[in-house]
C-alpha cells in the first residue's frame, strides 16, 4: 500500500519513473513514440470512414443484389483474417519475395537526405502494408454497422411518412435516415481514440514500426515494468477519454440527447 501511494503521488506530478532498459524517464520515451502511432491511427480512421460510410449506404439501398453479396464476401473475408496474420503474409510475399514494398520501418535509412515531397512519398510507401492490416477488420465492422442501422431506419414509419408527404426517396434517406444511422458510428468514433496511440502491438512488431505498440510489446518482453505501467496508465486514460468523447458525439448527432 505504501508503494502504491508513493507511485500514485509521482504519477500526479507527471513522473512515471525511469525505464530499466533505456535509463531514461518513461514519459520522454512514451511521448517520443506518439507521432508514429498517431499518424497510423488518424490515417486508418479517415480511410475507414471515407470508404465504409458510402459503402454501407450503397449496401443498404442495394440489399440482396450482386453488389451487396460481392462486397459482403470481401469485407467479411478481411474481417476473418487477423491483422497480424495478414501482416506476416504480406511481409513474406509482397516485401521479401516480390520486393514490391519495404520489409518494415516507418521510413528508409536515407530519409533525412530526401526533399519534403520525397519524405512524404517515402512514408506513404512504407505505410501501405501496415495500413492494409489496420483496415481489414475495421472495414467490415463499420460497413455493416452503417448498413444495418440504415436498413432499420429505412423500414421505419417516419421514412414512409416522409415519402408520402412528397419527399423523394433520396431526400428521405439523406435528410432523415442518415442522421439517425450515424448515432452508432459516433459511438464507435469515440472508442477509436485508443487507436491513435496504441495502434496494434503485433502489427507494429511485425513491420518493425517504432511506435507506441512496439514499445509496449518490447517492454513486456524485457520486463521493463515502469514502461509497462506507463503504457497501461495512458491506455486506460484514453479509454475513459474515448467514452466521454462518444457521449459528446452522440449528443451532437442525436437531438434527443442533451447534457445537463
Amino acid at each position: 500500500y505504501q508503494a502504491y501511494v508513493i507511485w500514485l503521488g509521482t504519477v500526479v506530478r507527471g513522473d512515471l519513473g525511469d525505464s530499466y532498459r533505456y535509463q531514461e524517464p518513461v514519459t520522454d520515451i512514451i511521448f517520443s513514440k506518439f507521432p508514429v502511432s498517431i499518424y497510423y491511427g488518424i490515417v486508418t480512421l479517415i480511410i475507414t470512414y471515407m470508404v465504409c460510410i458510402p459503402l454501407g449506404i450503397v449496401k443498404a439501398i442495394k440489399h440482396r443484389t450482386h453488389l451487396d453479396n460481392f462486397t459482403s464476401i470481401l469485407v467479411f473475408g478481411g474481417y476473418a483474417i487477423p491483422g497480424y496474420a495478414l501482416g506476416a503474409l504480406l511481409v513474406v510475399f509482397m516485401a521479401a519475395r516480390w520486393e514490391w514494398f519495404p520489409m518494415g520501418g516507418f521510413h528508409s535509412d536515407e530519409f533525412e537526405e530526401l526533399s519534403a515531397f520525397g519524405k512524404m512519398k517515402d512514408i506513404l510507401y512504407h505505410s501501405v502494408l501496415p495500413l492494409i492490416c489496420y483496415l481489414v477488420s475495421a472495414f467490415a465492422f463499420v460497413t455493416m454497422l452503417m448498413k444495418n442501422h440504415l436498413m432499420d431506419n429505412l423500414a421505419a414509419d417516419y421514412i414512409r411518412t416522409a415519402i408520402a408527404k412528397g419527399n423523394t426517396f433520396r431526400n428521405a434517406v439523406v435528410g432523415h435516415a442518415m442522421r439517425n444511422s450515424m448515432i452508432p458510428l459516433a459511438t464507435y468514433l469515440g472508442g477509436s481514440v485508443t487507436l491513435f496511440v496504441t495502434g496494434s502491438f503485433l502489427i507494429e512488431t511485425i513491420f518493425d514500426i517504432d511506435g507506441f505498440g512496439l514499445l509496449g510489446y518490447t517492454s513486456i518482453i524485457d520486463r521493463d515494468y515502469p514502461v509497462v505501467i506507463g503504457v497501461l496508465l495512458i491506455t486506460a486514460f484514453l479509454i475513459l477519454l474515448g467514452n466521454i468523447l462518444s457521449d459528446m458525439l452522440v449528443a451532437l448527432v442525436d437531438p434527443r440527447v442533451r447534457f445537463k
